[in-house]
């Protein structure tokens, strides 16, 4: 069971409940945020006057619409997509666009939400929003896929901008289909906006560090939850879900940083190697080849591969789920305590169901939401923007020093706003909180818009 709202609270969730009915994940995400908000209204009441929250709940702007493309055969197709521009207090509307069947508005609201917060905490100027199709790129040709970013970016186009809404990659969509639609958008304007799109090639306008920057980003904030603790990443044993973008430099980091990935899956499996996850292998299988996960068994025949497993069964220390939202529930929160685990931090979006956070709370261990623990990916695309505005590349040294600032930064504003408001410790309130008040101030400013 969830946690009870505040009486305050309460009525603005049912009126979410009844104006985004069927919408489950966007409720599960307004929820979670609301749960740690009482306090806030307490020390802050003008918030409440001014209904802010209502106001952050609601998105600036809702666009839907058709994707209409022609395969290779010459049959035609139409998906659906979306862009939600959810809030822009703080600058333009920044959030991924991700391209597969579950895509629909309630998952794009939920993400859209989470972005709002997550930007925020990241104190760059963005704004949060969000996008996608329910378009499936696997098993489509490269010009399939061409066609199709074509055809979405005819439309999405004139809702773009620099200083209005930057979109980047997410699930399904990396630099070959951000290639595709920033081309589409060059052809239609007849302007080389380069801080149109982030998660760009590093030949034409990318930023070194963000493809590892959000499972690097996952892990520098472990680290620093450690830290808090008086403890290390060294020797640790991990098991992180995924085999994606996230996963991948998430696994990279935590051998650099000493740790032992031990576990890693994809949708169909998991692979266990108890003599550490050879990450080679992986981006090898993940990155070129395009295959599942269980190929890693051709090279290593001591790795054990477990279909349709579960990787939450795994003994470890530190679990980093890095896959998709709620896939990691309350049974699995306890077997991850039960066999030992000491910590967790999120890379994807909403990876825990609201049971399996009430698990981890209630054993205190350290726990990172994704608004926080996977926030480098924005962190970096927001580099990304600023070296465009300024016709510069930085190195990928000099890109991962500001990324882990900004995760330490992360990691200092949750654990402090926590303390202040009486959860040491706990940063699912510092991070939903610290968020919202860097957001309802600068609306507050701005007057009734």
């Amino acid at each position: 069971m969830s946690a009870r709202l505040d009486e305050k609270l309460e009525p603005i969730y049912q009126e979410v409940l009844h104006r985004n009915p069927g919408e489950s994940e966007f409720h599960q995400a307004v929820r979670e945020v609301l749960e740690t908000m009482g306090p806030v209204l307490v020390k802050y009441p003008e918030f409440a006057d001014k209904k802010i929250i209502q106001r952050i709940c609601e998105p600036e702007r809702q666009i839907i619409f058709r994707v209409p493309w022609q395969d290779d055969r010459g049959e035609i197709h139409i998906n659906r997509a979306f862009r939600v521009e959810f809030n822009s207090a703080l600058g333009p509307y920044k959030g991924g666009m991700r391209f597969h069947p579950s895509v629909y508005l309630g998952i794009i609201k939920f993400l859209g939400f989470e972005q709002i917060f997550k930007n925020a905490l990241t104190g760059m100027p963005i704004g949060g929003g969000k996008g996608g199709s329910d378009f499936d790129p696997k098993g489509k040709s490269d010009d399939e896929i061409m066609r199709f970013c074509q055809s979405l970016m005819t439309e999405l186009y004139r809702h773009l901008g620099e200083y209005t809404d930057v979109p980047a990659g997410d699930i399904g969509v990396g630099s070959r289909e951000i290639g595709y639609m920033f081309g589409q958008y060059k052809r239609i304007t007849n302007r080389y906006e380069s801080g149109i799109f982030t998660g760009k090639g590093i030949g034409w306008g990318g930023s070194l560090a963000r493809k590892e920057a959000t499972g690097y980003g996952t892990v520098f904030f472990t680290h620093e939850m450690l830290k808090a603790r008086g403890d290390t990443l060294e020797g640790k044993k991990v098991v992180v879900s995924g085999s994606g973008n996230v996963a991948i430099y998430a696994i990279e980091k935590a051998h650099e940083l000493g740790a032992k990935v031990i576990a890693c899956s994809d949708s169909a499996g998991v692979i266990i190697h108890e003599a550490g996850i050879d990450l080679e292998t992986v981006k090898r299988i993940k990155e070129v080849e395009r295959r599942r996960i269980k190929a890693y068994l051709e090279v290593h025949k001591d790795a054990k591969y477990v279909e349709d497993g579960n990787i939450w069964s795994v003994p470890c220390d530190i679990a980093l789920p890095c896959a998709t939202q709620n896939e990691l529930n309350g049974k699995d929160a306890e077997l991850l305590i039960k066999n030992g685990c000491i910590a967790v931090a999120e890379g994807a979006n909403m990876p825990s169901t609201p049971e399996g956070i009430q698990v981890f709370q209630a054993a205190k261990i350290a726990y990172g939401p994704g608004k926080a623990a996977n926030a480098g990916g924005v962190a970096t695309s927001a580099l990304e923007m600023q070296q465009n505005a300024s016709r510069d590349s930085w190195s990928f040294d000099y890109t991962q020093k500001r990324l882990e600032e900004i995760m330490i930064g992360i990691h200092k504003s949750c654990y402090e706003t926590a303390d202040e408001f009486g959860a040491p410790g706990n940063y699912v309130i510092g991070a939903n909180i610290a968020g919202f008040l860097k957001v309802a101030r600068a609306m507050d400013a701005m007057g009734v818009i």
